[in-house]
Parts: structure tokens; sequence; C-alpha cells
């Protein structure tokens, strides 16, 4: 009996003991105000660069805040438009989007139905996108894909908001000829079987897609008209100039002029607090070096590129950290006209 009444001192002991330390942990969270919080970063489906890249930066700034209790996690997405709406939802506090779209998106434009209220955090890396064509098909310039069948990209994937105005600066829309949905392995094993004519590729240079494209069968890439571009970079600040060095591509003798296409950025919701938004910035920036470790995209993550202005206004926690370092140049309030 007595080493039973001990047993349940001991016990009470231990439970009053406990109780305490729990309490005062709760008191010191109290006092100094951390509490543990979760931050989720949409990306995009597994295989493209969203993924890989999203989840290096949910991974680098989780494991440099630490101090603040933050858990950063990557969130895989069906891509720029899911993680638009998600982000005006609340359902997530960062993702990566398509430059393009998100120019669109936040004007209310296109198929959006009204302004979706999302602020630029950093632009990143620049999707270098142009069409390619079998040497044998004939397809010389855009015009000349009037009436046949070309493929434009994944279903749902929102291409069409850079694609378009590509095609109409040309002369050219979606009515002239048959547009495909596929992803980019299966447009190159379409234009090999011939079951398309033309296909619009592009990513990170080199594009693994057009790498394989062109090991395999003779290709030619498309050329932009000079005064097409001009129009495009003139109307649309999300597009701009790139040229593909030669020799990039098998068969590629020759520089491409090309271009961007509307590049990868980070953005948040409008209403995300000031202080959250800081300082996911200035970590990710200050880091920038160990996102490059896990993918060369975070080789953009640099003093002249994070500021670039691609149409969608900055978050004013973005802005704050830019103007503190110096290389903040832009108003970054409202969209431009």
């Amino acid at each position: 009996m007595n080493l039973i009444r001990k047993s349940k001192r001991i016990n009470l002991i231990c439970l009053v003991i406990i109780g305490l330390t729990v309490s005062l942990s709760l008191v010191a969270s109290n006092a100094t105000g951390q509490k543990r919080k979760f931050l989720s970063v949409g990306t995009a489906p597994p295989g493209g660069a969203f993924f890989v890249v999203g989840g290096a930066i949910a991974q680098v700034v989780s494991s440099h805040t630490k101090d603040m209790k933050w858990e950063v996690s990557a969130e895989a997405t069906k891509g720029t438009q899911e993680n638009i709406r998600r982000l005006a939802k609340g359902e997530l506090e960062f993702a990566l989007a398509n430059a393009a779209i998100s120019y669109f998106a936040v004007r209310g434009e296109g198929a959006w139905k009204g302004e979706q209220p999302i602020r630029t955090v950093m632009t990143l890396a620049p999707n270098v996108a142009l069409f390619i064509t079998s040497q044998s098909s004939g397809v010389r310039t855009l015009s000349d894909l009037k009436g046949k069948r070309a493929v434009v990209g994944p279903a749902g994937a929102g291409f069409e908001y850079f694609l378009q105005p590509i095609l109409g600066a040309h002369g050219v829309s979606y009515e002239d000829f048959t547009p495909l949905h596929n992803t980019q392995a299966g447009a190159v094993d379409m234009l090999a079987d011939g079951s398309a004519a033309a296909a619009f590729l592009g990513g990170a240079v080199p594009t693994a897609s057009i790498t394989r494209a062109s090991a395999s069968q003779n290709i030619f890439f498309i050329p932009f008209d000079d005064a097409a571009k001009q129009s495009l970079f003139e109307n649309y600040p999300f597009f701009n100039a790139v040229v593909i060095p030669s020799g990039t591509y098998r068969g590629q003798d020759e520089p491409f002029h090309g271009m961007n296409v509307g590049a990868m950025h980070l953005i948040t919701a409008a209403n995300l607090d000031t202080e959250t938004v800081y300082q996911f910035t200035k970590v990710l920036y200050e880091q920038r070096t160990e996102v490059v470790k896990i993918h060369p995209a975070g080789k953009a993550i640099n003093p002249k590129n994070v500021v670039k202005d691609t149409g969608t206004p900055f978050h004013p926690g973005a802005i704050r950290y830019y103007k503190e370092i110096g290389i903040w140049h832009g108003e970054g309030s409202t969209p431009a006209d």
C-alpha cells in the first residue's frame, strides 16, 4: 500500500511539473509573441521548373527562419492560374506564376472575372519560348501556320495569355489553324510523327524539350517578325528580347533572336501583411546562393533582375526591402494603364 501511495504521489508530482513546464512555455511564447507560422508556396505539377524552383524557395526560406518559428512548405498545384485563384482565397501565402498571366489577372482581363488581388515579390527567370517545326514541313513564318495543326501548350495552362498577343502581332489567330493541347514532351512526339506541323515550346535555356526535338530530327526555329516583336515590347511589359546563343541546340548554327514571353515570378496576396512579405523577401534574397545549388534558375535572384517590372505591382513588403538595400527604382503601386 505504501508503494502504491508513493507511486501515486510521484505521478502527481510529475504531472504538476509537466503542467508548470507547459504553462511556462506558453507564457514565454506569449511574452515574445513567437507563434509558429505556416506558409505555403504554390508551384505547379511535378516535371517542370516551377515545381523544383518553388520547392527550393520553400526549403531555403524555411531553413533560415527557425528563429521566427516559420514552417514554409511547397505545394504542387496545376500552375499559375490555380495559384492566383488560391492566393485570392487565402489558401496560399506565396506562389510562382508566369508574369504574362499575372498581367491580365491583376487587371481582370481575358477570362478573369474581376481584378485579382495579387502582388509581385520578385521577378525570377525568363521563359524563353518559340515555335519550332521540322525542316521538311514548309512552315517558315507564323503566317504559314494558317490551315495547319500546331501544339499551343497543355490544356488549362493559360498559354493563350501570351500566345494570342504574339500570334495577333503576326496577323494570325487561333481560328486560322487547329490548336492542339499537349505537354512539351508530347508536342515533340507529335512533331516527329507528323501529327502536328509546329509546336510552341519553351522555358529556361536550354529547354529540355527543344534539345530532345533537335537531337531526334532536323528542326527549324520559326522567326518572330521584327516589327511584331517591337509592337509587343511596346504594349506589354512582360515581353522582352532574348538571344539564344548559336550551338545551344543541335543544328543551330546562328544565334536566334527570341523572346521572353513572361518571366517566372514570385507573387503573394495583396493583403498579406507587410512584415511577413518583407522578411520572406529578405531571407530569400540573402540566401539566394542556396537556391542556385538546387536549380540554376536561382541565378535570376540578382540585383538587376528581381525588381524588373512585368506589369504586376510589387507588394509594399518587398518594396521596403529593396529600398533598404538600394536596388529599388520603380513605383510598383498601381498597374500600368
